[in-house]
């Protein structure tokens, strides 16, 4: 990653359409209120550098999961342009286009002035997007001379506002946006050169979808802290009974050897010492505070105890760097978010940098009230992860 990532500020883009792919896919409530405006916010300093260069600016994101070719409302992206009206604190209305690539959005695109701003409707709900469809990517990229990509929360995926579109643009008319770069070079700098004591916390339900990236942290951090459903492979490695918990047995072999390579590379490894431990998943059942050593064989744990939390409380201690990917346990329920609100705090409290991996990790410094104290929470989760992994991501690539 030695390349410095091109932004947008490299580009001429005065007066010219500027395409810029956004990341809008925040959180609703089941009134369809938007709950976390934070991707949107986020957005703004791009968009703002485009209208003060007097640019017709066309914006689209993606949002959820609809199926293709049906509009429904629930996935519309109506909500966005209105709170993005609010936050750009604009005189001027935000365009919103009834569809993607037609008849409306075409016409709404054709009839902007400078400084105008149109938003596109969500991007999935034509097949092409996720398809990487050239004929589509061809249509979404005649409606702009400037190719901006912004939504590093979408980089991993190789979609056609991702990807596609940039075959139709020149090296000078294409890059990445201020929130696009200051990620990646975010990432790349601190990983490439952090300062040390370097703690990465790997939380989450599953090893699957991390083991890459705690491979490559091994080679890189002084000290690796795992928690959530994953710990319960590793602990199963190491021979404890653990119950009815999540396990993924096809991966216990890789499990030890992250270990055994830990301990070759003189990487501290922390697993949880206790558990919140319950006989079934439910908000009102029994539960019990046990040592791991100790959960039931038709128990489940579901968060780490109050044990674990200080120990790594004090593993924490004198870091200097902390990356953060994936919560303590299954926090969405009341009873087992402790691990995951104390682990927050208890990073948030450290003189450390800190980054948040984004999605769920993000949202549990959120509901911790932690969000100010982090020196940086990322929008991206999958895509965070992949830059941990020295993956090379569609996105960035296709912008080179």
């Amino acid at each position: 990653m030695g390349n410095r990532l091109k932004t947008i500020k490299d580009l001429d883009i005065d007066g010219k359409r500027v395409f810029i792919r956004c990341d809008f896919n925040v959180p609703k409530d089941e009134f369809g209120n938007i709950t976390d405006d934070r991707r949107i916010r986020s957005a703004l300093q791009t968009i703002r550098y485009c209208i003060d260069r007097d640019c017709k600016i066309i914006l689209a994101s993606h949002y959820e999961r609809p199926e293709p070719g049906k509009y429904e409302e629930k996935y519309s992206l109506v909500p966005v342009a209105k709170r993005l009206h609010t936050l750009l604190k604009i005189k001027r209305d935000i365009f919103m286009a009834e569809d993607v690539i037609g008849p409306d959005a075409p016409q709404k695109a054709a009839k902007m002035e400078a400084g105008d701003v149109l938003l596109l409707e969500n991007l999935r709900y034509e097949a092409g997007e996720t398809e990487n469809d050239m004929a589509f990517a061809e249509k979404l990229a005649a409606y702009a001379d400037i190719y901006v990509n912004d939504a590093f929360g979408a980089c991993h995926r190789k979609h056609a506002s991702i990807d596609a579109i940039t075959k139709f643009f020149d090296a000078d008319s294409k890059a990445a946006g201020f929130l696009m770069g200051k990620e990646v070079n975010f990432f790349s700098k601190v990983l490439e050169d952090p300062v040390r004591p370097f703690v990465a916390v790997v939380g989450g339900s599953k090893v699957s979808g991390k083991l890459q990236a705690l491979t490559n942290l091994l080679t890189k951090v002084d000290k690796v802290i795992i928690g959530g459903g994953m710990a319960f492979t590793f602990l199963k490695a190491l021979g404890y009974e653990v119950g009815s918990s999540l396990v993924e047995d096809d991966l216990i072999e890789e499990a030890t050897t992250i270990m055994s390579r830990a301990q070759e590379m003189g990487v501290k490894f922390y697993l949880p010492v206790d558990v919140v431990a319950a006989p079934e998943f439910s908000e009102n059942t029994t539960v019990k505070f046990l040592p791991v050593q100790e959960i039931p064989s038709d128990w489940m744990g579901l968060d780490i105890g109050p044990a674990s939390t200080r120990l790594f409380r004090e593993a924490l201690n004198d870091a200097q760097t902390i990356i953060w990917n994936g919560p303590m346990g299954v926090y969405e329920m009341d009873r087992y978010s402790k691990g995951s609100m104390a682990m927050s705090n208890n990073i948030a409290q450290t003189h450390a940098t800190t980054i948040v991996g984004g999605g769920d990790t993000a949202d549990v410094v959120q509901r911790a009230g932690d969000a100010d104290e982090m020196t940086f929470i990322s929008t991206g989760g999958g895509a965070s992860l992949k830059l941990i992994e020295s993956i090379a991501l569609p996105g960035l690539e296709a912008l080179k």
